[in-house]
């Protein structure tokens, strides 16, 4: 298959890259910063543009997504609409405007974590869009067939808990090998509407 993935450079980009490039698939690298294209996927004018570059695709994968931290009462509502659109409508907008772009029975695997449905201090607005990306996911669903779509759901990195392991106390942290595995189960896989959870 031939696979668009954004945010190819991050640590789970670079997972993802590796897992799907081991089972033969040619991949095309988008971040803002390095890869095969250049694109800032939040940018709507910079998605249209990232597709006409990308050219004939199977698979579009995302692995990035930004939103704010911090307790409710010192989020702005700049800083929650900026959660939704570094998170949930950019990623939207990938599915929206690729829709007609990909293959016929192409797929799209987004990016979602653990904090929609596992809060913790400071991630109300990560929450926020977890829970919203997860509900976009399976509503799509019922409507792009037969391309599908599906949502990628972990824990922390086990990779990142030296970084951010105190803020999930309790919570068992899943490998980034095991995660990648799961964009390959979406993409390779027939399920569409569905959120993966792991760890």
């Amino acid at each position: 298959m031939r696979i668009l993935l954004i945010g190819a450079s991050g640590k789970l980009g670079t997972a993802v890259h590796s897992a799907l490039a081991e089972r033969g698939h040619e991949i095309v690298t988008v971040s803002r910063t390095a890869g095969d294209l250049r694109y800032d996927f939040t940018d709507p004018s910079q998605v249209a543009e990232m597709y006409e570059a990308a050219g004939p695709l199977d698979a579009v994968a995302v692995a990035a997504g930004r939103v704010p931290y911090g307790r409710v009462v010192e989020l702005t509502p700049d800083d929650y609409l900026a959660g939704f659109r570094g998170k949930v409508l950019s990623q939207i907008d990938v599915v929206r405007q690729g829709a007609p772009r990909i293959a016929e029975r192409g797929s799209f695997t987004l990016i979602s974590g653990v904090l929609g449905r596992d809060p913790v201090v400071t991630a109300s607005a990560a929450a926020m869009a977890n829970g919203a990306l997860e509900a976009f996911v399976r509503a799509a669903a019922i409507e792009l067939a037969p391309q599908r779509v599906n949502v990628v759901s972990p824990t922390v990195f086990t990779e990142s808990v030296a970084d951010y392991g105190h803020l999930f106390p309790g919570v068992a942290p899943v490998d980034l090998s095991r995660v990648a595995m799961a964009y390959v189960h979406s993409i390779e896989g027939a399920h569409t509407g569905r959120v993966y959870q792991l760890g």
